[in-house]
């Protein structure tokens, strides 16, 4: 007799075979309970059938990871609908082999039963049985096939009827649900350099725009220079370029002056050319120097310093005699020529202005002296005005004519020598051995000055490997390019100006060597050595210097990032903590 007993189609799904449904009516037309129990059986299982789909549905859509591969130590197929239904029907038929040879053998299982009730019976008590096993069976299944899916082998699956949670599972959704994070500022760029990478993750971002990132660019791109990676470098220049604007903010103009000093350094012009002396030493390049000094209080405030220790040393002194070496356009000696004029006509109209000799030394003939002649009438006229005698003259000579002599000095003078920005434009011993900037201190000091004022830029661009050169000159004028920010409007002409003369003596400071460079700036502790050396001692710059450039900085307003930095013999002035100026004194 053929047997009614429900199977699963391999070819996917629950459900009956047609003549298996057929006979199982057949059999039982007779008996309407076992119709009916049949009928309950078939909706049963399909009801089984759509909560199976159902839930195996579920976690397909549940699954967020892409899975290559399973590791599960059971025997697991991948996700395939053949797999589980051929592993369930191969259980199915083995136990239906041995229902029907049971129900050959024994066709009676009690007593007093009819053979087709007790059929019956037994085959529905086998069904539920058999399809409570397979249920449980198929849930694990799945259960396991979810682990697998949702790579949960280390954490435990908890299950409460047909809910399935888990703790990766849980913070998956959360991550999915969150709205993204905002998307990091597009601001850095990837440097295409092989050399020293960007500190604080600076160089993982991917658009040129920010400071940080163009600038350890520029320093990588100097590294590359000195270890001979021409093609890194020119790659740097080419993304650099695009992140320079000479018109932009502090940090693109410093890029667009540092890509410019690079390519100069890259491209050097003819040897014995005079380009380079020309772009610090021109006319225009001192006309420059002056506003720079106008426009930024760091150097404005150093010479104001020198000026005061010149007066506090020369005080109550009837002849007054100031040698420089480099006066510029005359804009600090026409201030100290107002200072005498409040001093001693203003303040004491009864005692008489004492009698002020200027000396503008100047090594070369030509052009140069014309100009100073053009300045010393101005300052002549300046000092007539506010009733202070002067004498302007204009020495012309070697260092080594220096003297007495030819500086014209006279009994009875307060010699002061005043050094603005100029000792660091002169050689050392690391451009000749005849070292010029030491003879020249030596010079000066057998000249028993009252007083000899040094004011320079605080900067280790003398000596120090290029590499070192180029990332103190980028942190120096990067500083200066942000405090011009602060007292001078980015559009005006005069900005243009001051910083093509900054811009002149990056490019000379990073792209010459040699009796080429001019500028060599050094630190403050470097001419405190070399003034020792030569035979000077620090003087002590009291309230009389301190005080009136701490008023006057503090009459600045809306510019909180200018510092003043106080020692015993020197005066710091900076921005943001980074001193860019120090002005000091000598005897």
């Amino acid at each position: 007799m053929a047997s009614g007993f429900p199977g699963r189609d391999i070819r996917g799904g629950f459900g009956f075979g047609a003549g298996s449904a057929v006979q199982m009516q057949y059999q039982h037309r007779s008996d309407g309970g076992a119709v009916i129990g049949a009928a309950g059986l078939l909706k049963r299982s399909l009801t089984e059938m759509e909560r199976q789909q159902q839930l195996q549905h579920a976690i397909f859509l549940r699954s967020v990871k892409q899975k290559t591969h399973f590791t599960s130590p059971s025997p697991i197929s991948p996700i395939s609908s053949v797999d589980l239904s051929a592993a369930s029907t191969t259980t199915a038929s083995s136990i239906l082999s041995s229902l029907s040879s049971a129900s050959a053998s024994a066709p009676f299982v009690g007593q007093g039963i009819p053979n087709s009730t007790t059929w019956s019976f037994q085959a529905t008590i086998a069904d539920a049985e058999i399809d409570s096993e397979k249920k449980s069976s198929m849930t694990n299944r799945l259960l396991e096939l979810e682990r697998q899916l949702l790579d949960d082998e280390e954490e435990e699956v908890s299950i409460s009827g047909s809910a399935v949670t888990s703790n990766e599972w849980s913070e998956t959704m959360e991550k999915l649900m969150s709205p993204p994070p905002p998307p990091p500022p597009m601001a850095a760029v990837p440097s295409p350099t092989t050399s020293t990478s960007s500190s604080s993750g600076s160089s993982s971002s991917c658009t040129p725009s920010s400071a940080a990132p163009s600038r350890q660019m520029l320093l990588d791109t100097a590294t590359a220079i000195t270890e001979g990676s021409q093609e890194t470098a020119a790659a740097n220049l080419a993304v650099l370029k695009r992140a320079a604007n000479p018109r932009g903010d502090p940090d693109q103009r410093l890029t667009a002056m540092m890509v410019a000093a690079l390519v100069s350094r890259i491209n050097p012009v003819a040897p014995g050319s005079s380009i380079p002396l020309t772009d610090v030493c021109s006319a225009e390049h001192q006309a420059a120097s002056h506003l720079l000094y106008e426009a930024s209080p760091c150097f404005k405030f150093g010479l104001m310093a020198a000026n005061l220790a010149i007066l506090d040393a020369t005080k109550d002194n009837p002849k007054i005699h100031i040698v420089d070496f480099d006066i510029g356009q005359g804009g600090q000696l026409a201030s100290l020529i107002h200072a005498i004029s409040e001093r001693y006509v203003q303040r004491s109209p009864a005692r008489p202005p004492p009698c002020v000799k200027i000396t503008a030394v100047c090594p070369l003939q030509g052009n140069e002296t014309t100009d100073l002649r053009i300045i010393g009438d101005r300052l002549a006229k300046l000092a007539e005005r506010l009733g202070v005698g002067l004498r302007f003259r204009i020495v012309n000579g070697k260092i080594q004519e220096l003297n007495h002599t030819t500086l014209l000095c006279e009994p009875g003078e307060a010699l002061a020598v005043n050094f603005a920005f100029f000792l660091s434009r002169v050689a050392d011993e690391s451009v000749s051995t005849a070292n010029p900037r030491d003879e020249l201190l030596r010079r000066v000091k057998s000249l028993s000055p009252r007083i000899v004022t040094l004011v320079e830029q605080e900067m280790n661009g003398n000596t120090a490997p290029f590499a070192t050169r180029f990332a103190e000159a980028c942190a120096h004028f990067g500083a200066l390019l942000e405090s011009l920010d602060a007292t001078a409007a980015r559009d005006s002409t005069e900005r243009a100006r001051v910083e093509a003369c900054l811009a002149r003596k990056a490019a000379n400071s990073i792209a010459r060597e040699g009796v080429d460079r001019i500028e060599r700036c050094e630190v403050y502790g470097k001419w405190r050595a070399r003034m020792g050396m030569a035979g000077f001692n620090p003087v002590h710059l009291g309230s009389t210097v301190s005080e009136p450039v701490k008023l006057r900085l503090s009459s600045l307003r809306n510019n909180p990032g200018f510092t003043l930095k106080e020692e015993t013999a020197c005066l710091g002035c900076g921005w943001m903590g980074r001193v860019l100026t120090v002005a000091s004194a000598w005897r």
